[in-house]
């Protein structure tokens, strides 16, 4: 039914062995999930936002790693959406938030500028009641400058209770705190909506930016986004940067931020901190 479902619905499935290899897998993927939130096996990596302008960065983006002890790192593609369908995403959520704004705190103290700090909420996340409440209390608790967070959406995550979300995004913003829709232009994006959302800026694909160098249609439609999003005076960051070429693109179409392996890997804080300090903006 799962597989069926999955595959479009009003469809069927048979039964094979493969399925049910594939729910053991599952079952026990989702026992060591819960085992990893317990026992703290999750960390953060980050990688370096990039002004486009200025050339230094000017914040990370926090990306959660599940590293299991004496073993190697999962890649979240394996854990992210089993994490969504059982609802752990909600608490594994709440951690990657609250380590996400420490760390931004931390390196404030350290004496760093302050740093944007963008963290992926999940749909479970956006659509749960309490996530206003949750933002305030942690970037209280952690003493971060709302300023400094930026919280990234989906566009598909709020466009089925469209006027909901409205609320829920001027309820966010209300808080001093930035908002981004994260992959843009995979969705079904709606520009009437687009305007009314209190949005400040807009993640091309790394699916688009791959095609830079060589395929036109990736080309028109990375800079008919950031056409757009100057048009809305929204903010246009392009993630997934890997060459010279992209980047020349991006820069003679006027990007206003860059993301990506050409500028640095993500990487755990530690690892990350005297690459910050070279490359911020002066004090």
């Amino acid at each position: 039914m799962y597989q069926a479902k999955k595959e479009g619905r009003n469809t069927y499935r048979y039964h094979t062995e493969a399925l049910s290899i594939a729910a053991n897998e599952r079952l026990i993927m989702e026992n060591r999930l819960r085992h990893a939130l317990a026992a703290g096996e999750f960390i953060l990596h980050y990688q370096p936002l990039i002004d486009a302008r200025a050339g230094h960065v000017i914040g990370v983006e926090a990306l959660a790693r599940w590293q299991p002890p004496d073993n190697t790192i999962v890649p979240p593609g394996k854990f992210i959406p089993i994490a969504e369908e059982t609802g752990l995403i909600v608490p594994l959520g709440e951690w990657v938030l609250r380590t996400a704004c420490e760390q931004g705190r931390a390196w404030i103290d350290t004496g760093l500028p302050p740093l944007v700090m963008a963290v992926n909420l999940s749909v479970r996340q956006f659509q749960s009641e309490n996530l206003v409440e949750l933002v305030q209390r942690i970037l209280e608790e952690t003493r971060l400058p709302a300023v400094c967070l930026e919280l990234e959406l989906t566009e598909s995550m709020f466009m089925e209770h469209a006027e909901r979300s409205i609320e829920t995004l001027n309820r966010l913003k209300a808080l001093g705190i930035q908002l981004a829709i994260d992959d843009f232009g995979t969705g079904y994006s709606s520009l009437t909506y687009l305007k009314r959302f209190p949005i400040d800026k807009l993640k091309i694909d790394q699916s688009f930016v791959r095609g830079l160098a060589h395929d036109p249609n990736d080309r028109e439609i990375a800079a008919t986004i950031i056409a757009m999003a100057r048009g809305l005076k929204l903010g246009v960051l392009a993630e997934g940067i890997e060459s010279e070429q992209q980047l020349d693109f991006l820069r003679q179409q006027g990007c206003d931020y860059y993301q990506g392996f050409l500028f640095h890997r993500p990487v755990p804080a530690i690892e990350l901190e005297a690459w910050l300090r070279e490359h911020s903006a002066p004090r």
